[in-house]
């Protein structure tokens, strides 16, 4: 039985649509010719905060009650959820403190400040994140939103692929990328839900494959130092996402660095988007990867376009 339902994931669009956009679905012949099949991209790096984040971080604050408000919130983060829960907390005057570490992009930790959140650095692994993130709640009393290990994350994020299939029903297969599998599992929930015969995909960076590791062994291998350019996909799955993931999501394959630069690459070149690496791992799939059928209809969430202009990945290639 699912943790979360359909119905929750429509109560929470209902709650979070008018503090957020209805992103555009857009196409390309090119990549048509290029792949074989129809494809369509769900473009959340058109979003509010620049990425799908805010879905779920709005649909959090929504619902928490006065003395959590009063108190604040807070987070571990290595930037987008960061940014649109600080977000979602400057539009109700609430505190916000953000523990980021500090080889998160400059861009986004920008983008924090920027939304009027502190920012509490922290040393880039699990433990400090979680240890510095206790220091915060300890001080402050704030309310601790995860990234994506909480029902009221993963029904925001799954308004997403509720709205793109709202548009394209017939669409035969969805893929989406996985860091801490909020996304995907919100994707794979709506997804089963509409069309139970639709192939849902999640695809990760081969230097951050906890998720297809975890889903053979059958059970959670945390991701250790993953040192990939998807910053946003460098966590591992949570007690929540994990079952969803393991009972909904039809396959997790992996692409490599170069796959993910040149896929990004070929995205700002050919649809005159900016999307970042994160967004570009299950565009690499596609390019890459034995995973289409020819002539179907496959869906894509690009899931955010924040990056740093300055330090661009194919700039380093």
């Amino acid at each position: 039985m699912l943790s979360i339902s359909f119905q929750q994931i429509k109560e929470s669009y209902k709650r979070i649509r008018s503090y957020i956009h209805h992103t555009p679905v857009m196409s390309s012949s090119q990549l048509d010719s290029e792949t074989g099949c129809s494809l369509f991209f769900k473009c959340e790096n058109l979003q509010r905060t620049g990425a799908f984040k805010i879905r779920g971080a709005m649909n959090a604050v929504l619902q928490l009650n006065d003395k959590e408000r009063k108190c604040g919130v807070t987070t571990h983060s290595s930037g987008n959820h960061a940014a649109a829960l600080a977000f979602a907390a400057k539009t109700f005057d609430i505190p916000a403190y953000m523990v980021m570490p500090d080889n998160a992009p400059i861009v986004k930790q920008q983008a924090v400040k920027g939304y009027g959140a502190e920012i509490i650095p922290c040393k880039p692994t699990m433990d400090d994140r979680e240890r510095m993130l206790n220091h915060v709640v300890c001080e402050t009393s704030a309310a601790v939103i995860p990234s994506y290990n909480d029902h009221r994350i993963i029904s925001g994020q799954g308004t997403a692929a509720l709205e793109f299939l709202e548009e394209y029903p017939d669409l035969d297969m969805l893929l989406a990328p996985v860091g801490g599998g909020g996304l995907i599992s919100g994707t794979a929930i709506v997804g089963k839900s509409v069309n139970p015969n639709l192939r849902v995909i999640g695809v990760e960076p081969l230097l951050a494959d906890d998720a297809k590791r975890s889903l053979k062994a059958g059970k959670i291998i945390p991701s250790t130092y993953p040192n990939t350019i998807a910053d946003g996909l460098r966590t591992s799955l949570g007690d929540i996402t994990f079952p969803i993931i393991q009972n909904y999501v039809d396959e997790i394959t992996t692409v490599t660095e170069q796959e993910i630069i040149d896929a990004m690459f070929l995205i700002w070149e050919r649809m005159k988007i900016i999307i970042e690496p994160s967004s570009a791992v299950p565009v690499a799939a596609l390019l890459f990867h034995d995973i289409k059928q020819a002539g179907k209809n496959v869906g894509v969430i690009l899931s955010g376009g924040n990056v740093d202009l300055k330090s661009l990945p194919w700039m380093k290639a």
